[in-house]
């Protein structure tokens, strides 16, 4: 089924290919300037450090909605070794680990998603294969550290969590941004609270997947906010939920668009699962809404994305 002229419409305002040059591989990571990273750096008062990760483990959140897409299965291949022969003297202890890359806390990296059998900025889809993308892999990220800013939706709406299968506005991103006291600017790290995350923490990757409903409907940004995310040229932006995006999709000719628009159009880096419940709280009582954000990926060379470990610091 082709996309609707609505969805082309939107991709031809967003569209940054070339803006960086014709070979570019990193899309709006090349707002994070210097500039934007000392705007990080002066956003830190305490130097509380608070991760943003959720516990990389076999009973993760993951359940088997996305085929493939395992729990990390983490295995002791030595334990108390001798590795010099001596069982007094130098013993060691390794595992191994096996995980999909994006089944934890994770960055979708710009080859994740393709349309028409293109990537972003024109790499044909062929540049992916058995052996990963040769194009966009992950690892062209060398570094994705800048000021964060939490717009904390749910709280900005006097809720705990949004309804399921909410659609975020642009207008709830603007009253989120005016309840932080703080003007996105261009470079920053965006962090979308919906409140999805505590269903996690009382009950697990079920009741995280299956929401508040318990019919799996997914909060999150709607068609309308990505011309504002271009618009405010940020870096990059992750939520606190499985699918980033509403779902069920908006139009179902356009199944997923967000994803398509941000990764291909824009070459916006786009992140999921982030545990943004502890940072929440923390805004809340210091009335400061921005802060460093170390939120680095791992460089797994063709990886199409990648586990991660966001720390803010305040």
């Amino acid at each position: 089924m082709p996309l609707p002229q609505e969805f082309h419409d939107l991709a031809a305002k967003v569209r940054n290919w070339g803006r960086w040059g014709d070979d570019d591989r990193i899309g709006t990571i090349n707002h994070i300037t210097p500039d934007a990273i000392r705007r990080g750096r002066d956003s830190v008062v305490d130097g509380r450090a608070i991760s943003l990760a959720v516990p990389l483990q076999l009973e993760g959140i993951q359940i088997g909605i996305i085929r493939g897409r395992v729990n990390p299965l983490r295995t002791m291949i030595a334990v108390n070794h001798a590795a010099m022969g001596d069982p007094e003297g130098f013993c060691t202890s390794d595992d191994v680990v096996f995980m999909g890359l994006q089944a934890a806390t994770h960055w979708d990296g710009l080859g994740h998603v393709s349309y028409g059998g293109t990537l972003y900025n024109g790499f044909p889809a062929s540049t992916i294969d058995e052996w990963g993308c040769h194009s966009l892999g992950i690892s062209n990220i060398r570094s994705m550290t800048s000021r964060g800013v939490l717009l904390d939706v749910a709280r900005a709406k006097g809720l705990d969590e949004l309804p399921p299968a909410y659609a975020i506005t642009a207008d709830d991103l603007d009253a989120a941004a005016e309840l932080g006291k703080v003007e996105v600017r261009q470079g920053d790290i965006i962090l979308i609270r919906t409140g999805r995350m505590a269903h996690y923490h009382r009950g697990g990757g079920m009741a995280y997947c299956l929401g508040a409903d318990g019919q799996g409907g997914n909060t999150g940004p709607s068609l309308q906010t990505v011309e504002w995310f271009h618009r405010k040229e940020v870096a990059a932006v992750a939520n606190d939920t499985l699918t980033f995006e509403v779902f069920p999709s908006e139009n179902p000719a356009a199944m997923l668009a967000v994803h398509l628009l941000h990764l291909v159009d824009m070459g916006l880096t786009q992140g999921q699962n982030f545990d943004l419940e502890t940072l929440a709280e923390d805004c809340a009582v210091d009335g400061r809404y921005t802060f460093l954000l170390a939120a680095n990926p791992e460089p797994f060379v063709g990886g199409v994305g990648s586990p991660v470990n966001p720390v803010a610091i305040k």
